[in-house]
């Protein structure tokens, strides 16, 4: 099991290896770093993904405030994508949708499961309405179907407790990129990338030895 870590505890940790360095510049790693490697492993190293989404918003704390973080996972639990937004709207949710659909590359799932919030019902009834009938979402509304993404959301909160909140959006949108692509790094969720720490290592070292040999 991975322990949560703060910006601090990565520094001491550092710090007991002769590595001296601030957990501000921790931070900025990860501001930086963290949307590069997830781009970079989705351009050249997206894997299959399901046609069965599980759909479904949770909150995290933002400059003292709750935004809403739209995450989507396939039947097999992998990542489908992720959007964090100010509000819990149907504009949002649309654009989640169709974020979702340009990432892995397909014009809509077969089946949708949520927990028939009235932006997602309404967003899937919009995406039927321009379908025909054979090529409709099955739009599955069960609660306790849905418990593979609400319980994916409880590891994923757990990893971000130590941060203690973000201060922006855009602070936040850098973390969870990191996160969430790190968290996909470890379950193999990845096209060549095997579980285990040492191919997790070679896996996000391949990422930039190969972005400057295409450079």
């Amino acid at each position: 099991m991975v322990l949560p870590l703060s910006y601090r505890d990565v520094r001491n940790l550092l710090e007991k290896r002769g590595i001296t360095v601030d957990a501000a510049t921790v931070y900025r790693w990860v501001q930086k770093f963290g949307p590069e490697i997830r781009k970079r492993a989705h351009g050249w190293h997206r894997g299959w993904r399901g046609v069965r989404w599980h759909v479904d918003e949770t909150y995290v704390r933002v400059n003292g405030r709750w935004c809403y973080l739209w995450r989507a996972v396939d039947q097999c639990g992998q990542l489908i994508d992720d959007r964090l937004t100010a509000r819990r709207t149907a504009n949002a949710a649309r654009a989640f949708m169709r974020q979702a659909s340009d990432t892995v590359r397909c014009d809509h799932p077969l089946t949708i499961v949520t927990d028939n919030a009235r932006s997602c019902v309404k967003v899937i009834g919009e995406w039927n309405a321009r379908s025909g009938p054979d090529d409709a979402i099955r739009h599955v509304t069960r609660k306790h179907l849905n418990n593979r993404i609400e319980g994916d959301h409880a590891v994923l909160k757990h990893r971000l407790t130590p941060m203690r909140g973000f201060h922006s959006l855009g602070s936040a949108k850098a973390v969870l990129k990191g996160v969430e692509t790190f968290r996909a790094t470890r379950r193999g969720h990845f096209a060549g990338c095997e579980r285990g720490v040492a191919n997790e290592i070679a896996f996000v070292w391949n990422l930039f030895v190969d972005g400057k040999k295409t450079a």
